[in-house]
């Protein structure tokens, strides 16, 4: 881990029914490489979005950065893209 940067991870999910599934077993794997979780939809008493939003915060190895989002990114309705800061 790089003490100098911060790495965040949005994840768009599209369609959250279909693959909530799938995007929970990714996170679970990298769980270790995960700092900070922040999910966030639209819900309301009468209506829950479709879509969500992900924002992790990473620790660990850029590489498994990398390789999560691309894992991320495979699936379908997936969107993840990575911000990094330089302290």
């Amino acid at each position: 881990m790089n003490e100098s940067q911060i790495r965040l991870l949005g994840v768009l999910i599209k369609q959250r029914q279909n693959v909530a599934t799938q995007v929970q077993e990714l996170l679970t794997r990298y769980g270790c490489s995960i700092k900070t979780r922040l999910g966030m939809h639209e819900a309301t008493d009468d209506r829950c979005a479709p879509h969500g939003l992900i924002i992790l915060e990473l620790t660990g190895a850029s590489e498994d950065m990398l390789k999560l989002e691309s894992e991320l990114n495979a699936l379908p309705g997936v969107d993840a893209k990575n911000i990094t800061f330089d302290l």
